[in-house]
C-alpha cells in the first residue's frame, strides 16, 4: 500500500477578457476497494460564481462551474492524494463458470452488465470480431485469463502508441486499419473487442504515474485512459493496452463509463471571438510519498 499525489493544471488564455460558461469537471479521484482519496482541493482562476458537485450514473464525482464576469485566462488546478492498494488479476480468484470463454454471465448479473456488453462502434464487416476471435480456439474452451492477458499485450506489441491531441476518440476500425492510436484510441478498441467475446468492458480515465524517471514514455506525466472488464469472482479488472499491463499498478482512476464521452476531464464553453483564443496548456504531475524522483512533468501547448 502506497501514497500517490497529483497536481493537474489546465489553463486557458486568450487575447482580451471573454465570457465563460458553465464548465463541467471529472478530476475527482474514485473511491473504490483499491483506492482512497485522502485530500482533494481544486483551485479554480476567477473565482467561480457557483461550483455545484454531484454524481453521475456510474458514481463518479462531477464539478459544474458558473463564472461571473469576463478574463484574460482560466485556469484549473487540482491535486490530489489517494492511498492505492495492489489490485492483481489471479487465474485462482475467478468463478468457475467464467474460467474459460465463451461464458456467460448469471442472471442476477446479466441486467447490470448488458449496457456494457453493447457495441458502442459500428462494425459491419465483423473486423473487429475476426481480430478478437484470433485469441479463442477452435476446437476447445480457451482459459479466460490467458485471453484477457494476451488481448492486452497483443494491442501493445502490434500497435503503435502515438500521442493524438485532437478532440474524440479514433473509429476503432481506423486504429485497426492504420496500426495505431492514442492511449484512449488503444482502450476503446480493447473494449470493442473484448465486447465482441460477450464480455463486459468499460472505459477508464485516470492518471498514470511513472516509477522511474528514466523511462522513455511520454505519457507517463499526461492524464490516461484505459479499460477494465468485469470478470465473476474477480470484479471489475484494470487492463492498459497501451503499455501492456494488467492490473492497477501505477493507475489513479478519476471516471469509469461505457464510452469515453461520458468521462472527459474537462469541458466548458467561453463567449467571444474565435480570434481571441490563444490556445490552451495542460501541466500534469504524479509522485508517490516514498519516491519524489519518480515524478514525470508533461506539460503540452
Amino acid at each position: 500500500m502506497r501514497v500517490l499525489s497529483g497536481r493537474h493544471v489546465t489553463t486557458y488564455r486568450y487575447k482580451q477578457p471573454v465570457g465563460f460558461g458553465e464548465h463541467r469537471m471529472m478530476l475527482c479521484p474514485r473511491e473504490d476497494h483499491d483506492q482512497r482519496l485522502l485530500e482533494l482541493e481544486l483551485e479554480i482562476t476567477p473565482k467561480p460564481s457557483l461550483i455545484r458537485r454531484s454524481r453521475d450514473v456510474f458514481g463518479n464525482q462531477i464539478a459544474v462551474a458558473h463564472f461571473s464576469g469576463r478574463a484574460e485566462m482560466l485556469r484549473f488546478e487540482s491535486r490530489f492524494r489517494v492511498q492505492h492498494s495492489p489490485a492483481e488479476f489471479l487465474e485462482a480468484d475467478i468463478e468457475g463458470s467464467a474460467r474459460y470463454c465463451p461464458f456467460v454471465y448469471n442472471a442476477e448479473d446479466l441486467p447490470h452488465l448488458l449496457p456494457f456488453i453493447e457495441r458502442c462502434t459500428a462494425d459491419p464487416a465483423l473486423e473487429i470480431d475476426e481480430w478478437a476471435r484470433k485469441f479463442l480456439r477452435s476446437s476447445a474452451l480457451t482459459d479466460t485469463h490467458a485471453v484477457l492477458e494476451g488481448l492486452t499485450r497483443s494491442i501493445h506489441q502490434s500497435f503503435a502508441y502515438k500521442a493524438r491531441h485532437e478532440k474524440g476518440i479514433q473509429e476503432p476500425l481506423a486504429t485497426l486499419k492504420i496500426g495505431s492510436g492514442s492511449c484512449r484510441d488503444l482502450a476503446i478498441f480493447m473494449i470493442e473487442a473484448v465486447r465482441s467475446l460477450g464480455m463486459a468492458a468499460r472505459f477508464v480515465s485516470g492518471y498514470l504515474h511513472v516509477r522511474s524517471p528514466s523511462e522513455n514514455d511520454s505519457r507517463g506525466g499526461n492524464t490516461h485512459a484505459w479499460a477494465q472488464v468485469y470478470v465473476p469472482g474477480s470484479g471489475w479488472v484494470d487492463f492498459d493496452p497501451s503499455r501492456g499491463a494488467v492490473g492497477n499498478r501505477d493507475l489513479v482512476r478519476v471516471a469509469v463509463a461505457r464510452a469515453p464521452s461520458q468521462a472527459i476531464p474537462l469541458s466548458g464553453v467561453w463567449i467571444g471571438s474565435a480570434s481571441d483564443n490563444l490556445g490552451m496548456t495542460v501541466e500534469v504531475r504524479v509522485t508517490t510519498a516514498d519516491s519524489q524522483d519518480s515524478e514525470r512533468i508533461l506539460a503540452q501547448a
